[in-house]
């Protein structure tokens, strides 16, 4: 209730909708079936893994789909960031960051419904199913509502302070009023980001109350972020991740597998489609799949009470700083790798002609 609003809020305030347009058939492939595919593959390996490797006992039906649901959804907050900086295409940022948002949704979703099975309520598959349709297009509708009712007000005012605070209140406000309905307050909170940030930012916002709104809300995340982290810490302790490093092993790998899996089918389906991506874009996507922040939320969501919850938390946490070190230190040389940073290519293109008119 206090982080996840203001981080899905201030990525979707400040999404492309432009780009995001382009992709968004590919985003919701992404971030529905994709994390369904990708919760359900990775929990499978990895109870295969610690049958194999003697870890049954660990590796149990119940911890892997609890781990599977809190790394399905992904957090490319660090990629995104590179993304501008290298100047990568717009479309590709635009699916990687849209996907990041949508699915962070559909994430939280599963994990409530993998606690509630985990903790033993009973519950068929076709209930299952019919509450995630009600849970997510639920808070679809009040985010909807939410974000339009406050973009109609952030219009007919021009006093950045004021701005400021309402779009704390549709942050904060769509999120609790979808969880008090019985609804998803992430995607009630994504709704009504982007409907801020197309109809109030762009349409009803001065210059001046844009960027003192753009400052604010870079900062709560800057922050929000750190704290996630900070509080991680307090928990972890170094001597159990080093003895886990087995376990964190195979849930990395497992969550990196199952992302090539559904990139895969996501291209091949899309081969004849306007969507249709360069296969110099697979590589970048996969390994651009960094989880971050929510995973780390989630976690220490599980209940006190929840079986194995300090065993999945430190698995978490070393997944997560190694998806972060791994994956996001090394995608800026991926992408020059592949041929995606225009920022490259143009100071090459800058220092050739340089060179050319000395000569």
């Amino acid at each position: 209730t206090f982080f996840l609003p203001g981080l899905l809020f201030e990525a979707a305030f400040h999404l492309d909708l432009s780009s995001a347009r382009t992709v968004w058939r590919s985003v919701l492939a992404l971030s529905i079936p994709g994390v369904l595919i990708a919760t359900v593959l990775t929990a499978a390996m990895v109870v295969v893994a610690g049958k194999v490797l003697g870890m049954g006992d660990v590796f149990d039906w119940k911890l892997g789909v609890t781990f599977g649901a809190i790394v399905a959804a992904t957090d490319p907050v660090a990629v995104t960031s590179v993304f501008r900086e290298l100047k990568a295409p717009h479309r590709l940022a635009a699916l990687v960051e849209g996907e990041s948002l949508v699915n962070d949704g559909t994430g939280v979703v599963l994990f409530s419904l993998a606690v509630a099975y985990v903790m033993g309520e009973q519950a068929s598959v076709a209930r299952m199913s019919g509450q995630f349709v009600v849970v997510a297009g639920g808070g679809a509708v009040i985010g909807l509502f939410v974000g339009w009712v406050i973009a109609l007000i952030i219009q007919r005012l021009d006093e950045p302070m004021i701005e400021i605070a309402l779009t704390m209140i549709v942050a904060y406000g769509a999120f609790v009023l979808a969880e008090a309905a019985g609804t998803s307050g992430v995607l009630a909170t994504v709704v009504a980001g982007v409907m801020c940030g197309r109809h109030g930012r762009e349409q009803g916002m001065s210059a001046a109350s844009r960027a003192a709104t753009e400052t604010f809300w870079q900062y709560v995340a800057f922050a929000l972020n750190s704290i996630v982290f900070l509080l991680l810490g307090f928990q972890f302790k170094a001597g159990n991740f080093l003895a886990l490093w087995p376990e964190v092993l195979i849930g990395f790998t497992a969550m990196l597998i199952a992302r090539v899996v559904v990139i895969a089918a996501l291209m091949l389906i899309q081969r004849r489609t306007r969507e249709a991506m360069p296969r110099t874009w697979a590589p970048v996507i996969v390994w651009g799949g960094l989880r971050g922040a929510l995973s780390m939320v989630l976690a220490l969501a599980l209940p006190d009470d929840f079986p194995q919850r300090p065993l999945i938390v430190a698995i978490v946490t070393g997944v997560v700083v190694a998806s972060v070190i791994v994956q996001g230190v090394s995608m800026p040389w991926l992408l020059r790798r592949v041929g995606l940073s225009t920022a490259s290519k143009s100071a090459r293109f800058t220092h050739s002609g340089e060179t050319a008119s000395s000569e």
